[in-house]
């Protein structure tokens, strides 16, 4: 299982530069995906701030494809300690969190998460 950060989706979603590598290493397969609840918001805030509400429906239904994972106490807790100690903020220490709890990778494209210990940085080449 991994985790793929909301850059990650965003990328894929947008067209972006990283797109095709995102979806052909880590978004082939929804079933090897964890999808931490902070997730969901980010990227249906976006989609829907810059294309329209139909469409980020579409893709949170695709997102849910995934295994989501809710913001509970242990991931609280462990993302607050993660944020001191990292100095992350809140989304990305949710995320890194979730990540660490459920013993995942964590794919992204955030300079904020780049050197941490289980972290996949996708960077252009």
């Amino acid at each position: 299982m991994i985790v793929v950060d909301s850059c990650g989706w965003l990328e894929y979603f947008f067209d972006g530069a990283l797109a095709e590598r995102y979806y052909q290493e880590y978004l082939r397969h929804p079933e090897e995906i964890i999808v931490p609840t902070i997730v969901l918001y980010e990227v249906y805030k976006k989609i829907k701030a810059e294309k329209d509400e139909e469409t980020a429906n579409l893709v949170a239904v695709h997102l849910k494809k995934s295994r989501v994972i809710d913001l509970d106490e242990e991931i609280a807790f462990l993302s607050a300690d993660l944020s001191l100690k990292h100095s992350l903020h809140m989304a990305d220490a949710i995320v890194y969190a979730t990540s660490q709890r459920e013993e995942s990778l964590l794919v992204t494209s955030d300079l904020h998460l780049k050197n941490l210990k289980g972290v996949i940085f996708i960077d252009v080449d």
